[in-house]
């Protein structure tokens, strides 16, 4: 969907504020070069099917890089994959395929998700495997600083070698020691001494290196992706609040220890995401795969729900909360529908050439909340308080449309032009209202056809039987069908242009 990126009246620049978990406080945002931000995000493991969990991190970051775009800046995205790991293997081993196959498989269900989500595909999606030869390097470097050391096969990354580490997290070396639960490694010097290459096991998959077969540990991987699409440091890394310890932790150690310079300026992460106040957990079986939930509610559903808290807060999934979002999204639907029937059919009275109060007001109302929108995002992008306005805008839209005497002057209909424009650049930014009504509400009603048990062909051919029988002067034979549509909540909408259906 199209943007306009021309200033509303009222607005005060700002600065943008975003949270930084490594300093805990929101600071103000200034990018390594002006106009332009370098934004890096960990992606998935490819060993499953995506989960809720997966679906809001993506778009907690699909909304961030559409912001920045929204105000103008070039945004170069990268988010990797994992394609060799331990889980991806023992999943390879269940299903009797090669490893390479299970993450081809799963990226490839990942993609086609997040675009069903309306995610933008990022800048770069570089895999792990592709890098093989610049992780063998960079451990090479950190091996010569005496930073990493061999044993047995494996290469550590010796944390007591780095005095910073748990800066990210918050965590003291001795206090993380202390309270260390980790399965005995005789191989490593320190219980937190993290693995950068591990020696190929029989059957596994593997590349050659200067301490023999074997393939890179987790953390190595993003380090060298993120430099190699964004520079040794860059503006934003972002993930999920799982990610903070110790992904991330171990991440700003293997990159600083080997370069002298910290990785990102800012990191961000989004809160976990429980069902029903209880954290995922795949033994207690409260996953909800992504292509599970888009069989039942539209995608937009789904974004709405997962905007209405604020990126960092814990965010409680039900059933119940996707419903009152489907209700949401339609609400913000019908009002665009109502705005496009007045901008098609109503005239501007031309004696008036002045605004009419109702429209004044329309127009106050719309600045008021194209500044909030702004004043919200820039602070932390608080979406959730920025559909709040929307949906006030929304209210204020439908009671100008909906009063009986209404009249517009020779501006109204522009009045009406730019409030409809606010909403589509409103519905960029959080990844909305990027159909036409029309064809929205045309899924909505088919799909809750199907969730209710009706056939959509029968109901075609009962609306058909109804016309003819109108059309025949057969009023009782219409009015039998209009009752039995009824009693499934389906209402006919009789019009000059033709008669149509919907639910209640």
């Amino acid at each position: 969907m199209r943007f306009s990126r021309k200033p509303i009246r009222g607005i005060v620049p700002v600065a943008l504020k975003l949270y930084n978990t490594m300093t805990r406080k929101k600071e103000e945002f200034h990018p390594l070069q002006e106009g332009r931000v370098g934004l890096y995000v960990c992606g998935i493991t490819a060993y499953d099917s995506c989960h809720i969990g997966h679906a809001r991190s993506a778009v907690v970051f699909d909304v961030i890089a559409r912001y920045f775009k929204y105000r103008g800046k070039e945004v170069t995205y990268v988010k990797n994959y994992t394609d060799i790991d331990d889980k991806i293997i023992e999943k390879a081993g269940k299903l009797g395929i090669a490893v390479p196959e299970v993450a081809e498989r799963f990226i490839t269900e990942h993609d086609r998700e997040m675009d069903r989500l309306g995610v933008i595909r990022p800048t770069y999606s570089p895999k792990a495997t592709d890098h093989i030869s610049r992780m063998i390097s960079w451990i090479g470097e950190l091996e010569s600083k005496g930073i990493a050391y061999l044993s047995d096969g494996d290469v550590y990354f010796s944390v007591d070698k780095f005095p910073d580490y748990g800066k990210l997290s918050g965590r003291s070396l001795e206090d993380m020691q202390a309270g260390a639960r980790v399965d005995i490694n005789e191989k490593k010097k320190n219980p937190l001494d993290f693995v950068l290459w591990k020696a190929a096991k029989e059957g596994e998959p593997w590349w050659e290196s200067p301490w023999g077969r074997g393939r890179p540990g987790w953390h190595i991987e993003c380090s060298v992706m993120s430099q190699e699409y964004l520079g040794t440091t860059f503006d934003i890394h972002g993930g999920g609040e799982d990610l903070v310890f110790p992904h991330h932790e171990n991440e700003i150690a293997q990159s600083q220890a080997a370069t002298g310079k910290q990785p990102a300026n800012y990191w961000l992460h989004n809160g976990f995401v429980r069902v029903n106040r209880e954290k995922m957990s795949k033994s207690i079986g409260n996953i909800f795969n992504i292509k599970d939930i888009l069989e039942e509610f539209h995608p937009e559903v789904l974004r709405l729900f997962l905007l209405q808290s604020h990126y960092r807060s814990p965010l409680d999934f039900s059933h119940d909360s996707l419903v009152e979002a489907r209700q949401g999204i339609m609400r913000l639907y019908s009002t665009l529908q109502t705005i496009d029937e007045g901008l098609a059919r109503i005239e501007p009275d031309q004696k008036q050439s002045v605004l009419t109060e109702a429209e004044e007001k329309l127009a106050a109302k719309r600045e008021e909340v194209a500044a909030g929108f702004i004043e919200a995002m820039d602070d932390d992008f608080n979406t959730a308080r920025a559909l709040g306005l929307v949906f006030d805008l929304a209210r204020a839209i439908n009671a100008f449309l909906g009063e009986k005497s209404l009249r517009l002057s020779l501006f109204g209909l522009e009045i009406l032009h730019e409030t409809r424009v606010f909403l589509a650049d409103a519905g960029f930014v959080f990844g909305l209202l990027q159909e036409e009504p029309e064809n929205f509400f045309r899924q909505e009603r088919d799909a809750r056809a199907k969730r209710e048990g009706w056939d959509i062909n029968e109901i075609a051919e009962l609306v058909k039987t109804r016309i003819a029988a109108r059309a025949a002067r057969d009023w009782s034979r219409a009015d039998e069908i209009r009752r039995q549509l009824a009693e499934k909540n389906i209402v006919i909408r009789d019009t000059p242009d033709g008669t149509s259906w919907s639910f209640e």
